[in-house]
């Protein structure tokens, strides 16, 4: 029936809603909330159109402004319009109330520029395929991805540390993909995008942009640097100092803008529209799949897990471990961590449609997340057993805990699993348990201010 009611939006409006939602939040950085107001519906209306619990929007007012607004993300990836004209479009978008015009919604999506304007326009975003669509992880994919992934990053260790176990008192393994080429996981996705990207079919781009604290933009950078692509990162104000010199040292043009990532991503949609660039999300079904490689290379090391506690940033790392857990058929309960200072994706599992926040407060700076995906969302609250909140100071704990124990610099994000698995109540003694220690880009600031806090 999900399939059914998703290809049946597609016939109404062009696309399905939840391709529409992760377009206009992308392009413009609306939250489901924001997009909701937009289009002059009820959140709770727009979530059930986004899970394709249901097909028509039922509002024909809601319907031209939904017209509207995919006129003008067409308009914006051709060059037809500027990104100085979104917030007066997005005003005058609210305040419409022409009806649908029946035949319209399906043509724009398909809208191209006229062969007179490509001659005139000036350099445009690229988006990627698969841009918006949901990641579905198939024996192929994975084994694709793995091919991929391999030419460059080596399989990680799986450890059981002795001294880790006295505090966690259950068999306990650590995924260290701070082993990583970059010390961190997300190497393997933005191995995997420019991979996929090589061979969709689409000319090369002229570079790629994306926004990021860290990680992300290291993967991207790695793999751009491979791959012949220039790399174009921006990165908030004040950001870690390491990232940032470790994606410069990789060969990314590193710009600061913003105050938090939120705001420096939605500067780089700009910069992709006047550079001509290929923006790449946070959230993307080739990423997802190319982290599921790790998921898939843990349960192969560590048989019958009872349980992973995996930190959310963005939601590819804890989405690629339920697609990998449903493909093998297994019972392992995936548990997110997140910080309290950035709920947001554990607002959204509690309320069960994404919700965001007004700021992501937290030294956890990778997983700093205000405005959730809403597919990884509706992945995560169909997927995972629970999410853990935890605070800064058990953050903090487990940072030096697993630096005393294991002897492994965990990056403030990369220490969640642990602090998520201590600090959650629905813990049970007696369970094999996996910890996903996402990274180890900690900068020495950040390292000296924790230990003596903790100490």
């Amino acid at each position: 029936m999900y399939a059914d009611r998703r290809r049946q939006q597609a016939e109404l409006y062009g696309d399905p809603i939840d391709v529409l939602a992760a377009k206009a939040h992308q392009l413009l950085g609306l939250g489901p909330a924001d997009l909701a107001e937009v289009i002059g519906l009820s959140v709770p209306m727009l979530t059930k159109l986004v899970n394709a619990e249901r097909v028509g929007i039922g509002n024909n007012i809601a319907m031209g402004r939904l017209t509207r607004l995919q006129e003008f993300t067409a308009q914006l990836i051709s060059g037809q319009a500027s990104y100085d004209e979104v917030a007066l479009t997005l005003a005058q978008i609210k305040a419409s109330t022409t009806p649908a015009r029946p035949s319209r919604v399906t043509a724009v999506a398909k809208a191209t520029p006229t062969a007179s304007h490509q001659d005139t326009a000036p350099r445009r975003p690229i988006i990627a395929p698969g841009t918006g669509e949901r990641p579905v992880i198939t024996p192929t994919s994975l084994s694709y991805a793995r091919s991929v992934v391999g030419r460059h990053v080596k399989p990680t260790p799986a450890y059981r540390w002795p001294l880790l176990e006295r505090f966690t008192r259950t068999e306990t393994w650590v995924k260290h993909e701070n082993h990583s080429p970059t010390g961190a996981f997300k190497v393997r996705g933005g191995l995997n995008f420019l991979e996929r990207l090589r061979v969709s079919g689409m000319p090369a781009p002229s570079g790629l942009i994306s926004a990021t604290r860290g990680n992300h933009g290291q993967s991207l950078a790695f793999a751009g640097a491979r791959y012949g692509l220039a790399v174009t990162i921006v990165v908030p104000e004040g950001n870690n100092p390491d990232q940032t010199d470790s994606m410069d040292g990789l060969g990314a043009e590193v710009i600061e803008h913003g105050t938090d990532f939120q705001e420096a991503r939605e500067y780089a949609a700009r910069l992709a529209g006047e550079r001509g660039l290929l923006m790449v999300p946070p959230f993307h079904a080739w990423l997802v799949e190319g982290i599921a490689t790790y998921a898939a290379e843990l349960h192969e090391s560590v048989p019958d897990l009872d349980v992973i506690y995996v930190p959310i940033g963005m939601g590819s790392g804890i989405c690629a471990n339920i697609q990998v857990r449903d493909l093998l058929g297994l019972r392992t309960e995936i548990v997110g961590v997140v910080t309290a200072g950035a709920p947001a994706y554990a607002l959204s599992f509690e309320a069960g449609r994404p919700v965001s926040t007004e700021t992501a407060d937290t030294f956890v700076d990778g997983a700093a997340c205000r405005t959730p995906d809403p597919i990884a969302v509706d992945i995560i609250n169909r997927g995972a057993s629970r999410i853990v909140r935890v605070s800064e100071e058990e953050a903090a704990e487990a940072m030096a805990l697993a630096y005393r124990t294991t002897h492994n610099l965990a990056e403030p994000a990369g220490s969640l699993a642990l602090a998520g698995m201590l600090a959650d109540p629905e813990r049970a003694e007696g369970r094999r348990t996996a910890l996903v220690q996402t990274g180890g880009n900690c900068d020495l600031a950040t390292l000296a201010r924790v230990t003596a806090d903790v100490g």
